[in-house]
């Protein structure tokens, strides 16, 4: 018998794991074993199974208010990915040399060693269904993958889950600078679109290019908005965006008065009731269905359209996704400017070296040595 097959046969069975993870009720009874372990003195997942603690992992309720917990996108991405990972070892273990002889306690979790952990990362980069049909995966995409797996080992150490730090079979797979994509867009590319879609009288690319590249918000940001998250500016005026990013944390960005005309603009055109005659809960920007746009099918649908654009005007095929119009922002931004720190709360980023990767050629370029040259030490010739 295969040792792949040997996992699958001691009834670790993936369909009905899916199935349970979606069980959110169980919650409430998780919460009473822990404390039933803790009046007995008992490790607090005594009688936790695999499933339990993926559960508790990504739906635990940290702060009093839920709110601040990790937001539900998150969530979903967290068990994507380690739901993939659990079904990729029971399918092709063989292949990741996965020797496992027996299941410890009926727990993958706890059968599993550092040397596991390194096979399956280095299948994942090189063997994978994804890379042989595909090509191989981004260094962007396997330093996520390797961090939310790595992340979720190390949370069943640390609790006692587990009795081996085994997350350290993992590999490093942080991204050089020269690997990331490169998703730079100035303010003349930018001018570009907005002035080709309004010639075309194309109101919902024109509205969605403008919204995104002079606010910077996310993609899932811009899905979200709500009609009533468009508010009035009693202080300085205008109108801004009540905006809820990562971590469940609220923005408030200002509109200009021409971004306001846009989405009004935007709704006139897929036959939206005005602002002021909308349900404040209905979505701001919608589809021609009159749903709100998904992130994929906004992501997909931005894309499709700049290409056609770029098509009819015979220019180099590029895939602009929304993301981009945010590395627009700061970069912009950057140009006119704006403090780095500004930059960073404007866009809702945690840290500063994450808004400081959007900007590394902004720097670079105005770091240049060739900016401190003198006249008179090279002539007329700069």
């Amino acid at each position: 018998m295969s040792k792949g097959m040997e996992i699958k046969a001691t009834g670790y069975k993936i369909d009905i794991w899916k199935e349970q993870l979606n069980n959110k009720a169980i919650l409430p009874i998780l919460q009473n074993q822990l404390d039933d372990a803790e009046k007995k003195k008992q490790p607090r997942f005594h009688d936790f199974s695999d499933t339990d603690m993926l559960i508790w992992y990504l739906n635990e309720q940290k702060n009093v208010d839920k709110k601040k917990d990790r937001s539900e996108r998150t969530i979903y991405e967290y068990e994507r990915e380690l739901t993939l990972f659990v079904e990729q070892l029971l399918q092709y273990g063989t292949v990741i040399n996965i020797d496992l002889d027996y299941i410890i306690e009926g727990s993958l979790f706890k059968s599993l060693e550092s040397r596991h952990l390194r096979r399956y990362q280095e299948w994942l980069a090189t063997e994978s269904p994804h890379v042989l049909k595909k090509g191989p995966y981004s260094p962007a995409t396997i330093e996520r993958k390797t961090t939310i797996i790595k992340s979720f080992f190390a949370f069943l150490y640390k609790v006692g889950y587990i009795k081996e730090p085994i997350q350290i079979g993992f590999r490093i797979a942080s991204v050089r600078k020269d690997e990331r994509p490169n998703r730079d867009l100035g303010s003349k590319e930018v001018i570009y679109l907005l002035t080709t879609f309004r010639d075309m009288e194309h109101p919902i690319m024109f509205t969605i290019v403008h919204v995104l590249s002079t606010t910077g918000i996310r993609n899932e940001e811009f899905c979200s908005l709500q009609v009533k998250d468009l508010q009035v500016d009693t202080i300085l005026g205008g109108y801004y965006l009540n905006v809820l990013g990562k971590g469940n944390k609220r923005r408030h960005i200002p509109l200009k008065e021409k971004v306001v005309n846009s989405i009004k603009m935007f709704r006139f055109a897929r036959g939206l009731p005005s602002i002021e005659k909308s349900d404040g809960a209905d979505p701001l920007f919608a589809t021609n269905t009159g749903k709100a746009y998904s992130p994929s099918y906004l992501s997909q649908y931005v894309s499709k359209e700049i290409n056609k654009l770029y098509q009819e005007q015979k220019r180099e095929q590029v895939i602009i996704t929304p993301h981009y119009f945010r590395h627009a922002f700061a970069i912009i931004s950057r140009l006119n400017k704006v403090d780095v720190y500004d930059i960073m709360r404007s866009l809702g980023h945690e840290r500063l070296e994450t808004t400081e990767i959007y900007l590394e050629k902004v720097f670079a370029k105005e770091n240049h040595a060739i900016h401190s040259w003198k006249p008179e030490l090279f002539g007329e010739y700069i």
